[in-house]
């Protein structure tokens, strides 16, 4: 397989090689720095003893089915955890959904669970604080006595700390509410960003002298409403594009019931309707606001288009 980053939907449907088997486990919402330290030790020992390097995952997050009514949103949707963890250079990525019946396995059941990779799994790789079976009744302990009895070696990965604090995904889900963007990249390790088609507006932008490209994007759980600097990149050109985004109701123009996440190049726009774009967000410029009327808008943007400007000028420095 060798890094091909193959993906499995569940456990019942995973082929892997008659080969020493390293299984990293864990929700990895975000694939952040403290993420990629388990799934790491799992690669670089299936490379040392020829070995398998896989991860198990879960859709969705526990908390959907524990207490619906308060479930995590997830920093990034499933596929794109999936691309993220290929990145990471594993040959397998099995998504297991989490359902009522998992939820219900008890901890010391957890090990037989995994049974159709006994005798071949050789490694578990998790974060310290991971947990496990019925009421996360499972620790680290008890993984380590479990897998002990079926031969398995259990390894766990201390947290990562960023000034002081343990790199998590809860912390990063935090920040982005805030706005905080620039720390949520330190966190995760890349840039946060959003894909996909620019669908065609109803050219407000344009009438405002700031044509905008309008992304089709969800999240399951929403940035912080306001102004940011970003950078855009696409199949159809070369190279990334310095731009300001608006992710937001549009308060001014039209109150949305949805946030919408509009794009303006600082320079020229090489996309169009139907393209493909990255968007990666760089800097929180300002919050959202009600303006008065569209003179006042027109000169907000233009005042955040030159801060915007002014943002790359520095990291360029």
């Amino acid at each position: 397989m060798n890094g091909s980053g193959q993906r499995f939907d569940g456990l019942e449907n995973a082929v892997l090689p008659l080969r020493p088997l390293h299984l990293a486990i864990g929700m990895f919402d975000g694939v952040h720095l403290g993420h990629r330290a388990v799934i790491d030790m799992a690669v670089q020992s299936a490379r040392r003893d020829g070995g398998v390097a896989a991860v198990l995952t879960f859709w969705p997050h526990p908390s959907a089915l524990i207490r619906p009514d308060k479930a995590t949103r997830l920093i990034i949707d499933t596929e794109t955890k999936v691309r993220l963890l290929a990145a990471t250079g594993v040959d397998a990525i099995i998504m297991q959904h989490f359902t009522p019946e998992l939820a219900g396995i008890e901890a010391e059941a957890f090990l037989p669970y995994l049974k159709r990779f006994l005798p071949k799994l050789h490694t578990i790789y998790v974060g310290e604080n991971w947990r496990f079976g019925r009421g996360r009744r499972g620790d680290i302990a008890m993984l380590v006595s479990e897998a002990r009895q079926h031969g398995v070696v259990v390894l766990s990965s201390a947290r990562i700390n960023e000034n002081g604090q343990p790199i998590s995904s809860t912390r990063i889900r935090a920040c982005l509410e805030a706005g905080e963007i620039e720390e949520v990249n330190t966190l995760l390790g890349y840039v946060y960003f959003s894909e996909g088609a620019v669908e065609r507006g109803k050219s407000l932008g344009r009438e405002l002298g700031f044509p905008t490209l309008n992304l089709t994007w969800e999240p399951e759980l929403r940035p912080r409403l306001g102004v940011y600097a970003v950078r855009v990149s696409g199949a159809k050109a070369k190279g990334t594009f310095a731009a300001v985004a608006n992710y937001g109701l549009r308060p001014t123009v039209e109150q949305s019931t949805q946030p919408r996440l509009e794009v303006h190049l600082l320079g020229d726009c090489p996309f169009g309707a139907g393209d493909e774009i990255k968007v990666e967000w760089l800097h929180f410029l300002r919050p959202e606001k009600r303006f008065c009327d569209v003179g006042q808008l027109q000169t907000q943007i233009a005042e955040d288009c030159a801060a915007a400007a002014e943002t790359f000028f520095k990291k360029e420095a």
